[in-house]
């Protein structure tokens, strides 16, 4: 046994190995750490829009809303816009108070409701918080509601027992109504995009490490050029491949596709062959041990992209890293084709926009590795 260890060892694949698994321990504590640190101080980064259509008690609620909520309040006066800018992602909840809230507020026969609009073609987080504050303003209102009811109702009247057991029935006054927009049925289908990023990315990886063992076999059977030429072409037909089969399987296994099956085969090919464009120009530029610089990649994008948290929480540095990375465009994809949202337009363009520099910069390792062993060999 002693021999056979010895044996092993003596093998840069084994020692690769070893130290691929400790990088990966490393670099995803490291990103994910710090990546993930502090969220919970940016949560005035997310955006509550109101729109108050109530003279009444309406601006206190407002007043209200903006001391006690740790999020960005928006005034807006049209609820369609403020519907759309839900829709968009611009907005985290809208919160509507009807002209007729103070009426009813008033009219012991009537409910007073306060309607909230979450989006659910989000990250869970954001239903989950959004749901919470909603309560808690709820809370808040009420309270306010039962003084002022209360003082109406009584006047300067002696407090009695059954002043009492009115001021009891005046605190729930006020009821929150949801709706929910683009809803997701189920834990399972909200962690799609995520998973598919993922999945894509590591298979992008190990795609890109084979054919870069590929290459080295054939050696100089052919030019860089025609294997560079070649690699892109083979990657362009998995991407097809993969996107497909990935498509069918979460269609099959129950996830939503609200868009169909060929649009949601069609954007995940655009970003499976992005991302298989950006892994290769590690192994362009550096050869094997660019594979490190794949492990940080993917694991910085799992972080920023928007998947798990949303992207207003994220440090300053994450956040505007997002911005670069192609994993972001397609979360964000994603979640409008899988759960509805706005068109496909803006993050198609920066993936292609990406996929066009990550080719360009690829080209570029092709041609300085071949200079550099050009210039070894005189």
């Amino acid at each position: 046994m002693k021999e056979s260890i010895r044996l092993f060892l003596q093998q840069k694949t084994t020692i690769v190995g070893i130290m691929t698994a400790i990088m990966f321990q490393l670099i995803f504590s490291l990103i994910w750490m710090t990546g993930y640190d502090g969220v919970t101080d940016h949560t005035g980064e997310l955006k509550l829009a109101v729109v108050n259509e109530d003279t009444g008690i309406g601006p206190e609620i407002v007043q209200q809303a903006r001391e006690s909520v740790p999020f960005q309040l928006v005034e807006m006066s049209s609820l369609s816009d403020a519907q759309v800018q839900l829709e968009e992602r611009e907005v985290h909840m809208v919160v509507h108070i009807e002209e007729a809230f103070t009426p009813a507020l008033q009219n012991p026969q009537e409910q007073a409701v306060l309607h909230f609009y979450i989006n659910e073609s989000n990250p869970s987080l954001i239903k989950s918080m959004m749901t919470q504050t909603a309560q808690q303003l709820t809370t808040l209102v009420n309270q306010e509601a039962a003084v002022q009811s209360t003082t109406l109702a009584l006047g300067q009247n002696e407090w009695t027992e059954g002043n009492q057991q009115m001021a009891v029935s005046l605190i729930q006054r006020v009821s929150p109504q949801f709706s929910f927009s683009n809803p997701v049925d189920g834990m399972a289908k909200q962690m799609v995009p995520m998973m598919t990023v993922l999945a894509s990315y590591v298979g992008s990886m190990l795609l890109a490490l084979n054919l870069e063992q590929s290459s080295m076999i054939i050696g100089s059977r052919l030019s860089k050029w025609r294997k560079f030429a070649a690699r892109n072409m083979i990657m362009l037909c998995s991407a097809f491949l993969v996107s497909f089969v990935g498509s069918v399987m979460v269609t099959w296994l129950g996830g939503q596709a609200e868009a169909g099956l060929l649009s949601m085969w069609l954007f995940q090919t655009l970003f499976v062959g992005t991302f298989m464009l950006v892994a290769q120009i590690f192994l362009l530029w550096f050869g094997m041990s660019g594979m490190l610089f794949n492990i940080l990649f993917l694991s910085a994008q799992l972080v920023s992209s928007g998947a798990m948290v949303p992207r207003d929480l994220l440090s300053p540095f994450y956040y505007t890293l997002s911005q670069y990375l192609p994993a972001t465009y397609a979360v964000e994809g994603n979640m409008n084709l899988l759960f509805g949202g706005p068109s496909l337009v803006q993050p198609g363009l920066f993936l292609l926009l990406i996929a066009a520099v990550a080719l360009l910069i690829g080209a570029g390792g092709v041609w300085v590795t071949s200079r550099m062993r050009y210039n070894r060999a005189k």
